[in-house]
């Protein structure tokens, strides 16, 4: 008689009767399927958010290696770039006037007006206003004259040594009479790095 043949005349209802191997095969088969159902449910499946969490940082871990070596492998070109900063930097800084120099600007600013055949109806420096790492010195302009003078001012003031910048223009006929006479309001800004303090104390 076969083996087969053994499981197939085995009673279901009387285990008891079964030969020895069949049973032991048997209960050994049932240790492991409950065994392993053990190790999956209190084992395996606590354990499956700690694998997911693990992959998770290291997709993490990977995307921030493969950046941090793609900034080193361009460290160098960094490096350039923020030498060329600092260098412009400084070129802008040079270009600021310092706390002694705002007198001198203003009188160029006046002249760079009547240089340019204006008439200065209104010069008023309205005071400091203090920003995050500078200060703004805004000075409220009014002239009249011609278009051609009024460009020239524009220009004058461009080609200043310090920057000056021109904030809320108004350009308006001086009368009806006189439609080539033109009154140029404007409030004409210039800026200083308030650092500096500290390097002249």
């Amino acid at each position: 008689m076969s083996i087969v043949d053994d499981l197939r005349s085995l009673d279901t209802s009387d285990p008891g009767r079964w030969p020895l191997p069949i049973r032991v095969a048997t209960v050994a088969i049932a240790f492991v399927l409950v065994a392993t159902a053990g190790i999956w449910y209190f084992v395996i499946q606590e354990e499956v958010p700690l694998l997911e969490r693990a992959q998770q940082d290291e997709v993490d871990l990977r995307a921030q290696f493969e950046d941090r070596q793609r900034k080193a492998a361009n460290f160098d070109a960094y490096r350039a770039q923020l030498a060329e900063i600092e260098r412009d930097f400084g070129a802008m800084l040079r270009q600021l006037p310092g706390k002694t120099e705002v007198p001198n600007l203003l009188v160029d600013i006046s002249q760079t007006g009547l240089g340019a055949g204006l008439e200065e109806q209104l010069f008023q420096p309205t005071g400091e206003i203090q920003k995050d790492f500078y200060a703004e010195l805004p000075i409220r302009l009014r002239y009249t004259g011609s278009y051609h003078e009024l460009g020239n001012f524009v220009s004058g003031i461009a080609a200043l040594p310090r920057i000056v910048t021109l904030h809320d223009i108004s350009i308006r006929p001086l009368n009806d009479t006189a439609p080539d006479e033109l009154s140029l309001e404007v409030t004409a800004k210039t800026y200083r790095y308030l650092d500096e303090e500290a390097t002249e104390e």
